[in-house]
Parts: structure tokens; C-alpha cells; sequence
């Protein structure tokens, strides 16, 4: 048995979780999110849980069992207290700014970068320097994150670029000059 899947997920008393045939629909204070539960894997809806359960031990089956349950803790702490990632851009010269729902970020090239934020995520620059992703869906807000890091990842031997507040960059040496 998954020792993930096997775990409860508590619903909060303001949160609405409906299934209809395979769909599962959860509706929170910060909106609305959907998520088709696989075949082969059984919900059972209590008054104060949900339990995931799957029938057979087919090696399928038992990878979808806790990537199930974690989805749908995940639809129920996103409509309830959503998620957000941090980034920070590092460089002289380097920062964004918020154009109604297009991002802008000047990195150095020749041109401004401009991306614009997709259905159901909010960005908040703070200082040019810092942009914080926030959205209910947690594979779109780090997908968007990821995205905005893809335009300038962190240098190895300056360490300038985007990259995220809590990561770790470990600066490699230079040429010695001789």
C-alpha cells in the first residue's frame, strides 16, 4: 500500500468537493479547480475526508495511487490558500516591471523581454528586483516560475540572472591569468 495514497485528505469547512462520474471538482475562496481522477482509482467522499483507494496492485495502478491523493491535496490548499514562488534577478541593469497582464523584464539583450501572464496567475514585482508568482493551480504557477527563470538562468561564475529566492547558486572559479 502507498504509505502517500493511503493518508486521509481533510476537507476544511470551507471548501466544497463534488464528484461527478470521474471528475472531480473542488471549489474554494479562491476559486475553482478541476481534475479527471484515472479509471483505475476509486475516491470515496466523506463528510470531513476523502479517501483515495485503488483495487489491485498492478504497478500502475500504484503509481497513480499517491499521485492521485497528492493532486487533490494540492486542488484543496490552492482554492483554500493558493501557492507562490519567488524570483529573484540579479544584475547590474537587470529588472521587471508589471504592464497590465504582460511581464517585462530588461536582462541585458538587445531587447526587453515581454511575457505575457497566463488565465489564472498574478505577479507582484517588488524593488524591479523581485517577482513573486502567485496562482491556485500548483503546475501552472511553478511552470510560469520556470518560464520567467528559462529567459536568463543564473550564471555559474557571476551569478547573474533570474533564479529563485531560496536557491543556492555555487560559483565556479575563473581562468587564473597567467
Amino acid at each position: 500500500m502507498s504509505r502517500i495514497g493511503k493518508v486521509p485528505i481533510s476537507i476544511p469547512k470551507e471548501v466544497k468537493v463534488k464528484l461527478t462520474d470521474s471528475i472531480l471538482e473542488v471549489v474554494g475562496p479562491k476559486g475553482q479547480l478541476t481534475h479527471q481522477i484515472p479509471s483505475e482509482i476509486q475516491i470515496s467522499i466523506e463528510p470531513e475526508q476523502i479517501v483515495v483507494k485503488r483495487p489491485d496492485d498492478h504497478r500502475t495502478t500504484r503509481s497513480l495511487h499517491g499521485l492521485t491523493r497528492v493532486l487533490i491535496a494540492n486542488m484543496i490548499t490552492g482554492v483554500r490558500q493558493g501557492f507562490e514562488k519567488k524570483l529573484e534577478i540579479r544584475g547590474i541593469g537587470y529588472r521587471a516591471d508589471l504592464q497590465g497582464n504582460i511581464l517585462r523584464l530588461t536582462l541585458g539583450f538587445s531587447h526587453p523581454v515581454l511575457f505575457p501572464l497566463p488565465e489564472g496567475i498574478k505577479v507582484e514585482v517588488e524593488r524591479q528586483t523581485t517577482v513573486t508568482v502567485r496562482g491556485i493551480d500548483k503546475q501552472q504557477v511553478g511552470s510560469v516560475a520556470a518560464k520567467i527563470r528559462s529567459f536568463k538562468p543564473p550564471d555559474p561564475y557571476k551569478g547573474k540572472g533570474i533564479r529563485y529566492s531560496n536557491e543556492y547558486i555555487k560559483l565556479k572559479v575563473g581562468k587564473a591569468k597567467a
